[in-house]
């Protein structure tokens, strides 16, 4: 491809005939007209010919700057309509990515709501629990449960992270469990889970038990009546509230990690993100309805 000339002295070319008028020309581009009359000048010792003539206290186009100004400005109305249209598609993409305890204990349940009020949106969510560049732009947000706040991207709190001991009704029927010494003798499912050490503070062995490696799965377990799991209620609500679960102990455990949402600063104003934001923390606010254990308090 033949080098081009300089891409602001085309455009102050294009701005400068269509207007008919430097000045104009500079208080669309947002220049002095100096400055356009410069790019002009650059743009005429390219092409090795003049592009404006002077008549009167105006300049018009010569007849070169006549025959390619159409070709210019039909070029430029061509980049508009490509970047609006990379523009469009971005925007009605919500890429999503959050770790398989998340998404699966309080998404998916409830992402088809966010759906339903903005059916524009096609959502994807990656789930897994790899970290993403989100300067890159593959993805638009994280959800992510850390330690600490995350650095270098725009981040909004969402919950402390939380466990209380959860059991089937079932279970409950044949190990009544009313306080956290009825834990002792009861088979807990994922008994070397470290939240264990953090509700009773003493490190003692449980008996019996399965072992999970998520939330979701220990869940499962305990709805089947395999035994007492320490769950986080925010996950589980809907389980609790329609009587699959029963939380028997006022006792939590609280953990040093966090649900963070996170996304690149320079998308902060995208109709999508901050159409999901909202969205989130108005499910999580009425997820944990008025906040007994204050989740919704950073530690």
């Amino acid at each position: 491809m033949a080098r081009l000339p300089p891409l602001a002295a085309v455009r102050a070319f294009e701005a400068a005939a269509r207007h008919g008028n430097f000045s104009r020309a500079a208080e669309e581009l947002a220049m002095t007209q100096a400055g356009v009359s410069y790019q002009i000048k650059l743009l005429e010792e390219r092409l090795g010919a003049k592009l404006f003539a002077r008549s009167g206290r105006n300049r018009v186009l010569t007849p070169l700057g006549q025959r390619i100004a159409p070709r210019v400005s039909e070029a430029f109305a061509g980049l508009d309509a490509a970047f609006a249209m990379a523009r469009s598609e971005n925007e009605a993409v919500l890429t999503l990515t959050t770790s398989r305890t998340f998404a699966f204990n309080f998404l998916s349940a409830r992402l088809g709501g966010f759906q339903l009020a903005h059916p524009d949106l096609a959502v994807r969510l990656d789930v897994s629990d790899q970290l993403h560049d989100l300067a890159s732009g593959e993805i638009d947000i994280a959800i992510r449960g850390v330690r600490r706040q995350p650095e270098g991207v725009a981040v909004h709190f969402i919950a402390r992270q939380v466990f209380t001991p959860m059991a089937s009704p079932g279970f409950l029927a044949t190990h009544p469990i009313a306080s956290l010494a009825d834990l002792a003798g009861a088979p807990r499912i994922t008994p070397d889970d470290e939240w264990w050490d953090l509700l009773l503070g003493d490190g003692s062995a449980a008996t019996g038990g399965v072992r999970f490696d998520s939330q979701s799965l220990i869940g499962q377990a305990a709805i089947a009546g395999h035994g007492v799991a320490l769950l986080n209620p925010m996950m589980f609500t809907r389980d609790l509230a329609e009587g699959r679960l029963v939380a028997p102990l006022a006792d939590v455990a609280y953990d040093d990690r966090a649900f963070w949402l996170c996304y690149a600063p320079h998308k902060r104003s995208l109709r999508k993100v901050r159409a999901f934001r909202e969205w989130l923390l108005g499910e999580v606010r009425t997820a944990v309805g008025d906040d007994p254990h204050r989740v919704l308090v950073p530690a």
